[in-house]
């Protein structure tokens, strides 16, 4: 599992140039200030993007796929691999190569190989599986709140999940217990390396960072306070054990055809009666 990369200080002035090197997928995905470090993240990483900015601000662009003035360039890397994820979930079968004729992108990215598996229709990225996750909540924080989950394998799969979430209705615990509902679809096949792409920023913090402190802390914040996803983050880190998870996060609803077919399951399954 990856980690992100923490947030780089301001150059003083006077000091000689430096370059800020953002990882968009790789490892830990972030901002950071050699390429050794860059270099960790994104070395023998399956469809790893990355690219060097002169700015901490246009750097921060690039991994969060928001075009600036100064970043032409990785503006089309970043929508040749959306373009790819579509195509991907498109395709009706046999293999596909990620390939891009731009010669500013990555070129680990421009050799992966990713296919649909004929038997099972299966999206591999490399040698893992790959799954979108997604939950929601009308009237999240209200007494009337209904929380669904979704689970989006590709078009038309047999494990397309669409559920009400049980328990308690928060849409935290909704995005949490979607990705444990993927991985242990997961494991019913055996799968061994799964790419999960999520929109929850919480989720992909809470399994990857957060949770070892919250573990030495015993289950306390630093305020003091009892971590209110205790159970669901519990569940999560023991389904995360034995199996090789890679946490991609994708911007919800921008126009990732994955996190918008999850996030229609999550709103069906919100839409159904309690469990």
């Amino acid at each position: 599992m990856w980690r992100f990369g923490g947030l780089l200080t301001a150059l003083s002035m006077g000091m000689k140039k430096r370059f800020y090197y953002a990882v968009k997928a790789g490892r830990k995905p972030g901002v950071y200030a050699t390429w050794d470090e860059c270099k960790e993240q994104v070395d023998k990483f399956p469809n790893a993007s990355f690219k060097k900015f002169g700015t901490e601000d246009d750097a921060w662009s690039f991994v969060r796929n928001v075009e600036s003035s100064s970043q032409a360039t990785s503006t089309e890397c970043s929508d040749q691999i959306k373009s790819t994820i579509k195509n991907l979930e498109d395709c009706n079968g046999g293999k596909r190569s990620l390939s891009s004729d731009d010669e500013t992108c990555p070129k680990r990215f421009k050799s992966a190989q990713s296919f649909i598996d004929l038997e099972q229709k299966f999206t591999y990225m490399g040698d893992a599986v790959a799954v979108y996750t997604d939950g929601c909540c009308s009237g999240n924080g209200r007494n009337r709140a209904r929380a669904g989950i979704g689970v989006y394998w590709g078009p038309g799969h047999s494990l397309n999940l669409s559920e009400r979430l049980p328990g308690r209705q928060t849409n935290q615990r909704a995005e949490i217990v979607a990705a444990c509902r993927a991985i242990e679809q997961a494991k019913e096949y055996n799968i061994e390396k799964l790419v999960i792409f999520t929109d929850s920023m919480f989720t992909i913090n809470g399994i990857t960072k957060w949770i070892k402190s919250w573990k030495c802390n015993g289950w306390r914040l630093s305020t003091g306070e009892s971590v209110i996803h205790k159970e669901d983050f519990e569940r999560l880190d023991k389904l995360t054990s034995d199996i090789n998870i890679e946490w991609m996060h994708v911007p919800g609803h921008a126009g990732f055809p994955g996190n918008e077919a999850a996030d229609s399951l999550a709103k069906d399954g919100a839409s159904k009666p309690p469990c």
